[in-house]
């Protein structure tokens, strides 16, 4: 954990800080946090990690009660 993820057609980063799971081999859903005033807009992006290949997933922002930051989800069923 602790991934910084970039996006295409975003300047910004988020950080990956948890994956949840609800059974092994079952959905998951990685949860990240960015800044609080830059919010990435809910849908579709290809994700940059380091060297590894890009790929796709649709990541939304949620609810977020903690200041100083902005919470965002990408669900996998």
């Amino acid at each position: 954990m602790n991934k910084l993820f970039g996006f295409v057609g975003w300047h910004g980063t988020l950080r990956l800080v948890d994956i949840e799971r609800a059974a092994p081999g079952g959905p998951f859903t990685l949860l990240f946090q960015g800044p609080p005033a830059d919010i990435l807009p809910e849908g579709l992006y290809t994700a940059i990690v380091d060297e590894a290949p890009r790929f796709a997933f649709y990541i939304m922002p949620i609810h977020t009660p903690a200041g100083g930051r902005q919470d965002y989800q990408a669900v996998f069923n």
